[in-house]
Formats: structure tokens, sequence, C-alpha cells
């Protein structure tokens, strides 16, 4: 019995690296050097944070601003920024994509700063 939770646990190990090595290709060069760059500065307040999302029928990445009365930016895959749908001095954005809120479905997040 033993042998057989040890097995499915070590399985389920390897699954979840692949799993964790596919989604980190995933992500499109200019999304990671993004990334890359935020990292090299200060840790952000509130905490820099990437979401993907699909939006108007394709997949768009949502980046936070690093602080008060900036644009949190949409950008698609080649980090063409998009629109701004919250913050600045309104909160409301650039107000490109009124309607991100309703219609863009949240996948997953790409990315956190946990430093």
């Amino acid at each position: 019995m033993k042998s057989y939770i040890f097995t499915a646990a070590v399985l389920l190990l390897i699954a979840a690296q692949k799993c964790k090595r596919e989604s980190k290709a995933a992500i499109p060069a200019c999304i990671q050097q993004r990334i890359d760059a935020i990292k090299k500065e200060p840790k952000w307040n509130p905490a820099a944070q990437v979401d993907l999302y699909r939006y108007n029928g394709k997949e768009v990445y949502y980046f936070s601003s690093n602080c008060c009365d900036q644009y949190n930016q949409v950008t698609d895959a080649n980090c063409t920024t998009i629109c701004a749908p919250s913050g600045g001095i309104t909160g409301r954005g650039d107000r490109q994509c009124d309607d991100f809120n309703e219609k863009a479905q949240f996948i997953r997040t790409i990315w956190k700063d946990e430093r």
C-alpha cells in the first residue's frame, strides 16, 4: 500500500513540474521581458501582478501599476497596449475599454511579485 501512495505522490510531483514549465514557456517573450524589467525595480506597493484574460476573442495581459493614479494596462501577446481599464486619476482608466470588467474572462495570474 505504501508503494502505491509513494508512486502516486511521485507522479503528481512530476505532473506538477511539467505544468509549471509549460505555463512559463507559454508566456510571450515580450511579456516576460516586461516582468523581468519590473523585477529589477524596487518592489512596488501594491505588489506588481500580471494576469491573463480573454477579452474580445483573444488572450490579453493585464499589468497592475506601481502606484496610485497610474493606469493598469492591458496588452496583447505582442506587448501592444490595448487599453487601460482602470487606474489613473479617476480610477476608471483611459476609457478605451469601458466594457473590460464586464466582458473580460479571468484565466489565471501569470506572475505576482512575492518579494
